[in-house]
């Protein structure tokens, strides 16, 4: 038994990059160099926040683009008649990212920040940190899923039809949910800047990745395999750059309470926990294979954490809390879900136990 784990273990390894398995440091440093040019050089950052169309920040658009479309790129639309084959593990995994994970997350930001940390936050920015958590927790993962399934030997079939049944639930349930969740929290919901966000960073790219994904398989597997390693790194090089700059915006503040960013991840990684265990739980009550429970797991604690940035920035503005809030996000996916996959393959005895009892 030990040896095919660890047959497997070696095989699935090399999904996650070196660039991947460390992003949370280069998080950190450009977290950490945006900080030091917003507060040595603020006017590049100022000019940048001025430029701005219906209260969309083009610079910030366009590097938003540069995250999602090659992530969508991935997402064959075509899998969706697949969904029936493991209908339990699909069903755990749309309950969860849809009926339970926003609305947790909303639960877990009202007790957490607006009330258990309150006294050492910024009273002005209480509600947008809760804004920005909630629409982080709206938004499944769409592209590190893929990785995520394949580290713990999940079935890629399943893997495929789940995140393009949940891509194209997305496109109808995200902006709904998060004015939900937004009024429910006594927060103003800009209705405008809401459906311009769901239009340009779903459904406008959505389209965009799809017509661009049949263009390219026209002329073979091969030229959409060479294309998506082509701009793996320039998706991850705009998150980056992304980041520089709301922490130019955010330096000051963080500078000033740098415990802040610790606080807002305490309820990010709870959710994570909280919802990888019970769609875990569910699918094993269910007799749902194991290699289908992982991915349905691990989509329902992961985030679309690309498109949380993007809207809350488009929502609130790059110095509110909300930015800072997805922003956090950023910052403790890998290891957190990292930690979540190294649990669902420890516990695959545990697991299996279940299906043959």
């Amino acid at each position: 038994m030990s040896s095919v784990a660890d047959t497997r273990a070696r095989t699935a390894a090399p999904a996650l990059g070196t660039f991947e398995r460390y992003l949370t440091l280069w998080v950190a440093l450009c977290i950490l160099t945006g900080i030091v040019l917003g507060r040595w050089v603020p006017g590049p950052f100022q000019a940048l926040g001025r430029m701005t169309v219906a209260e969309v920040n083009i610079p910030v658009a366009v590097l938003i683009w540069l995250m999602i479309v090659p992530m969508l790129l991935k997402v064959d639309f075509g899998a969706l008649h697949r969904v029936a084959e493991q209908w339990r593990g699909i069903a755990v995994t749309i309950g969860i990212n849809w009926l339970v994970k926003p609305f947790s997350m909303a639960v877990l930001g009202w007790l957490f920040i607006g009330w258990l940390f309150r006294p050492w936050l910024p009273a002005d920015q209480i509600d947008s940190y809760i804004a920005g958590l909630i629409i982080l927790a709206a938004a499944p993962c769409t592209a590190m899923v893929f990785v995520w399934s394949n580290l713990t030997d999940g079935d890629p079939n399943f893997t495929l039809s789940q995140v393009a049944l949940n891509d194209t639930i997305m496109v109808f349930a995200f902006a709904p949910i998060v004015a939900l969740l937004l009024g429910l929290s006594s927060i103003t919901v800009p209705w405008t800047t809401l459906f311009l966000s769901v239009v340009l960073y779903i459904v406008v790219p959505v389209i965009a990745a799809q017509l661009w994904r049949r263009s390219l398989l026209a002329r073979g597997e091969a030229a959409l395999t060479q294309t998506l390693r082509t701009l793996q790194p320039i998706s991850l090089i705009a998150l980056l750059a992304t980041l520089v700059l709301l922490f130019g915006f955010q330096g000051e503040q963080i500078i000033r309470q740098p415990l802040i960013i610790a606080l807002l991840a305490v309820p990010i990684i709870i959710q994570v926990y909280l919802n990888a265990g019970i769609a875990y739980a569910i699918n094993r009550a269910l007799g749902v294979p194991h290699n289908v429970a992982c991915p349905s797991a691990l989509i329902g604690a992961s985030n679309f954490f690309e498109l949380a940035v993007a809207a809350a920035i488009a929502l609130f503005g790059f110095q509110s809390g909300a930015a800072l809030a997805t922003v956090v996000g950023v910052l403790v996916e890998v290891p957190v879900m990292l930690s979540v996959v190294r649990i669902v393959l420890r516990t695959r005895d545990w697991y299996e136990q279940a299906r043959t009892a």
